[in-house]
């Protein structure tokens, strides 16, 4: 078998031309880091600014809104962003005595969401597990009688 010149041209030329191509041109710039922006609304901010017991109110009739019941707030927390939302837990008392842990999204245009946290993992959301720092109680103080 005997190879020729015309035949190996075409392939010369195409390694000539993709070696030309690449001359004279710079590496592109390298990525620049992803900035990312917050927006959040000034009821979140109250929130988050918030004591005990306004916190407690107020996730009290985000969860009561919803349709569920809670009877008294126990404990309250901050999870953390997540996406555009702010997600917080409540854990609440029923009219029956019975405590439910709530996962309650709010979003930077005061859009709520509210699950019950035994349901947040099973649809892929984060567990509702509050930062260390930002529990907190009912805001009522509960005070012992003597005697």
């Amino acid at each position: 078998m005997r190879i020729t010149t015309s035949a190996l041209l075409p392939t010369a030329l195409m390694t000539a031309a993709a070696l030309l191509g690449a001359c004279g041109k710079e590496a592109p710039p390298p990525a620049k880091p992803v900035e990312t922006i917050t927006v959040r609304s000034e009821a979140q901010k109250q929130l988050s600014a918030a004591g005990d017991l306004d916190r407690a109110i107020a996730l009290k009739r985000a969860i009561m809104a919803s349709g569920s019941a809670c009877a008294r707030v126990a404990t309250t927390g901050f999870v953390g962003p997540y996406k555009n939302m702010d997600y917080w837990t409540a854990s609440c008392i029923d009219s029956f005595d019975r405590k439910r842990d709530w996962a309650i999204f709010i979003g930077a245009d005061d859009s709520v969401q509210v699950r019950l946290c035994e349901d947040t993992q099973a649809v892929g959301l984060p567990a509702c597990i509050a930062k260390p720092g930002t529990e907190g109680g009912s805001g009522i103080a509960t005070k012992k009688r003597a005697g």
